[in-house]
Formats: C-alpha cells, sequence, structure tokens
C-alpha cells in the first residue's frame, strides 16, 4: 500500500505539468482566435503578432517596446495580451521561454506608438498583476551598437570603418574619438553602429574577445549603452551645449570667448573637464545659435562638436560616471557629471542596474556660519536620496538592518603591462555571508563600488526599478573584465 502511494505521488507533478500545458495550449488558441494575432516560439522566445493583422509598413520605430520583468513564471499570453492591451495596441509581445515550458520570468512589449509605450509604463510599472505579484515595466532600447576596445591608436576612422566591413556584416558607421593629448591617434576605442539589433547581436558573437583579432591586437567587445532617450519637452528647455575633442591646454576664458563671440555675455558659464565642456546660456535661443555656428568649429587647433547636453539623473535613477556610451550629459549641483569616453581612464561604472537616484537631491554646498548649531548623527537620520554612491548605500542598508557595516577584501590577479587587476570581496559578518561580482576591474574605486552594486543586487534590496537593465543584458565597461575563472588565493 506504502509503495502504491509513493508511486502516486511521483507522478503528480507529471499530471499536473501535463494540465497545465493542456490548459495552456487550449487558453493560446483562443487568444489568437479573439485576436487574430500569430503565435510563434523560436530561439527561445514565443512571439504574439509581429506585425498585427492587417498591419502594412515597416515597424513601429525606436522607442515603442518596453521591458516587463519579475512575471509569475507560470503566466503566459492569454493573461498578459489583455493587461497590455489596456495602455494601447499591441504590435508584438515577446515572452523569453525555458525548455520546461515555463517563461523566463520576463518579456518585452512592442506597441505601435511611442504613446502607448509610455502610458504602458505609467500604468503597469509595479502594477499587481496577480494577488502579491508585482510586475515591473520600463523603456526597452533596441541597441544597435557596439564598444569596440584595445583598438591600435594609430587607426583612422576609415581604417577602422573598412576593417569592420570586412569582418562583420550591417556595418553603417563607426564612431572614433581622438586623443586628448595627440589629435592624430585615436583614443583606443570605437563605437561601431549596425543597421539592426540582430546584425550588431551577430557581430559580438562573432567578434570573441580573445578569440578574435583586429591588426593582431585581441580586441574587447560588448554593448555599448543605449543613449537615453529625453522626452522632447525637456530637450526644448535646455540651454547648456555640451562640447568635446578639446585641446587639454584650452581654457575655460578660451570657451568663453569663443562661444559669445556673436553676443557679449550671452555666456552665463563654463566648466570645463579634461577635453570636454559645458557651455551656460542665459537664454535658449543663444545657445541654439552657438549650436549652429561652433559645431566643427577649430578651437586652438582642435575641431570641436557641438551638441545639446542631455540632463542626466532625470526620472532614470542614473549615477554619475558612464558605461560605454556617448553622452552629452552635465550637471553642477542639479545635475550628474557624464563622461563621453566611455570611462578610459576615469573610473567608469559597471552592468550594474544604477541604484542611486541622483536626481533626487541636488548636490550643493553650504557655508558654515559661526553659531549654526550641529550635533552628532548617525546613517539612520540620513535620507537615501543623500547617497551618491553603492557603497554608501549598502552601509546606509546595513545601518538600517541592525547589521556591522560591510567588510571589503581585496584580491587582484594579473593583468596587461604589469598593473594589476582588482576585484573586492563584501563580507557582511551580520548575517555570515559574502559577495563578490564577476568582473575585475582596473581602478581600486571602481572594483570597491563594483563589488558594493553586487552585494546590494544580490540581498535583494533594490526595487522593481533596478532590473530593467539587467534582463535586458547590455553594458561592461572598459575598466572591467570578466572574472568568472579566476581563482583567487
Amino acid at each position: 500500500m506504502d509503495g502504491d502511494s509513493g508511486d502516486a505521488s511521483q507522478l503528480l507533478p507529471d499530471k499536473s505539468r501535463l494540465e497545465s500545458s493542456c490548459h495552456s495550449e487550449v487558453a493560446l488558441l483562443a487568444l489568437m482566435e479573439k485576436t487574430g494575432y500569430s503565435i510563434v516560439q523560436e530561439n527561445g522566445q514565443r512571439k504574439f503578432g509581429g506585425p498585427p493583422p492587417g498591419w502594412d509598413g515597416p515597424p513601429p520605430p525606436r522607442g515603442c517596446e518596453v521591458f516587463v520583468g519579475k512575471i509569475p513564471r507560470d503566466m503566459y499570453e492569454d493573461e498578459l495580451v489583455p493587461v497590455f492591451e489596456r495602455a494601447g495596441s499591441i504590435y508584438e509581445l515577446r515572452l523569453m521561454m525555458e525548455f520546461s515550458g515555463e517563461n523566463r520570468g520576463y518579456a518585452f512589449v512592442m506597441y505601435t506608438s511611442r504613446d502607448a509605450a509610455q502610458r504602458a509604463i505609467q500604468m503597469l510599472d509595479n502594477f499587481e498583476i496577480r494577488p502579491g505579484k508585482f510586475i515591473g515595466v520600463c523603456v526597452s532600447l533596441d541597441n544597435c551598437r557596439l564598444f569596440i576596445g584595445s583598438i591600435p591608436k594609430d587607426k583612422r576612422k576609415d581604417e577602422i570603418l573598412e576593417e569592420m566591413k570586412k569582418v562583420t556584416e550591417g556595418v553603417v558607421n563607426v564612431i572614433v574619438y581622438p586623443s586628448s593629448t595627440d589629435k592624430s591617434k585615436n583614443r583606443g576605442f570605437a563605437f561601431v553602429e549596425y543597421e539592426s539589433h540582430k546584425a550588431a547581436a551577430m557581430a559580438r558573437r562573432k567578434l570573441i574577445p580573445g578569440t578574435f583579432q583586429l591588426w593582431g591586437h585581441s580586441i574587447q567587445v560588448d554593448w555599448a549603452e543605449p543613449e537615453k532617450d529625453v522626452d522632447e519637452e525637456t530637450m526644448q528647455r535646455v540651454r547648456v551645449l555640451y562640447v568635446r575633442n578639446l585641446m587639454l591646454s584650452t581654457t575655460e576664458e578660451t570657451l568663453r570667448q569663443e562661444f559669445s563671440c556673436f553676443k557679449a555675455g550671452a555666456v552665463e558659464r563654463v566648466k570645463k573637464l579634461t577635453d570636454y565642456a559645458f557651455i551656460h546660456y542665459r537664454c535658449r535661443e543663444d545657445a541654439i545659435t552657438a549650436l549652429h555656428l561652433m559645431n566643427g568649429a577649430v578651437i586652438d587647433g582642435a575641431v570641436v562638436e557641438v551638441t545639446l547636453a542631455k540632463p542626466a539623473g532625470i526620472k532614470d535613477g542614473s549615477m554619475s560616471g558612464r558605461k560605454h556610451g556617448i553622452g552629452g550629459g552635465y550637471g553642477d549641483g542639479t545635475f550628474v557629471l557624464q563622461r563621453d569616453d566611455g570611462g578610459i581612464g576615469g573610473g567608469a561604472m559597471q552592468e550594474y542596474p544604477s541604484l542611486i537616484g541622483a536626481g533626487d537631491t541636488e548636490r550643493c554646498m553650504f557655508p558654515l556660519v559661526p553659531g549654526t548649531p550641529i550635533s552628532p548623527s548617525s546613517l539612520h537620520s540620513v535620507k537615501p536620496s543623500q547617497l551618491s554612491s553603492a557603497v554608501s548605500l549598502l552601509e546606509f542598508y546595513c545601518s538600517r538592518n541592525s547589521w556591522s557595516l560591510p567588510e571589503y577584501y581585496l584580491f587582484s590577479a594579473p593583468g596587461q603591462n604589469g598593473i594589476p587587476l582588482l576585484i573586492y570581496k563584501v563580507v557582511i559578518p551580520s548575517i555570515r555571508s559574502s559577495y563578490m561580482p564577476d568582473k575585475l576591474c582596473t581602478l581600486l574605486d571602481d572594483a570597491k563600488e563594483l563589488a558594493a552594486q553586487n552585494t546590494i543586487w544580490s540581498l535583494g534590496t533594490v526595487k522593481h526599478l533596478y532590473f530593467c537593465n539587467s534582463a535586458q543584458g547590455t553594458n561592461k565597461n572598459e575598466g572591467c573584465l570578466d572574472a568568472t575563472d579566476i581563482k583567487l588565493e
């Protein structure tokens, strides 16, 4: 009797899965019949629509797709489509699938318009899709750009473009920045743009680091950070110009004179950092005039590139620092300073989701007036919006949970040119747990920040917003290398 009971219990899971599978198939067939959309499974994903019935023309433009995370593993299109249709007409829904038949917990929904995609984010981000189950929704950017590092610095743009077209298909353009010290040389990296995300993905797969060389050099290949879309209304108010490709010797006073040559006193202030600068104007009209006049101008022998600066840290929780990005985010207390060179030699951040809402609290300094009352304080009195790094955020979290502060243990591995690669192991004694990221860094501060971000992520303390970038899988930095196979001694 006991034996029969044991055999029956072993069959129950398979029977349950079979019943669930049958229910899912019936529900999907009913959905197809009701909507007229097709459902096709390929390459580990199941695609609903794309295009929908009666669609004539190209797919919707960039910005129409959203990423959906934290989907219950036993939820499928028959439940998802009705929810996401509330925001607007769906062009296609791609649900990532496991071999077992369960979904992988995330999907991509492309709408027929950008307005519908924005409504989906507003309506469905942190939406309770089942009792106690909340999904996260954020914009999904179709990345068509690769970061190529460790290329010879004597190669010109046309040479790099020609070589990339030889070894990969679908190359549209190559973006190369000259060295800040010698404008006849590049910075040792380039951004390669492809005609589609698929072409870029195929190229990335082909150019596997360690197995592929250009001009006899082993190269580093990864996704470039997609340029964040800033809404048109915000950009219409921008009166700051972003200027790159400056000589290191160019002064702020020179820039002030050059950028106000058409109207005395037009420039409010200038902030130069190494070979790029932000020019703040008193009114937007003057900024636009200067943009047209100065883009491509020669300053101290260098041909400069001028664009409108994109405000950083607005509604996207971005932090100071750049990944492999080509940006013009500006900051002076209200906004966050960002670099345009992928962080080469300057402390690039990592691929973990941004954790700090840098735009929530302005970075300001105030004079300590004599007689101002000050008293001892602790992390308990600090607001999360006042934290500007993952290291401080991790300490804040440990303090809030009455844990001892995290301990950092430094390890290293051999790197190029005798420079060691660094990685921190984080130990939280109170919970007897340790955490280590899967990347090695060239800079000590980067290694510690990366270790803290990895720990926060591993602890599961980040809000639903932070997983949006991680599951889309985008960026590593120039300063960090995979450490999966490194053995620590």
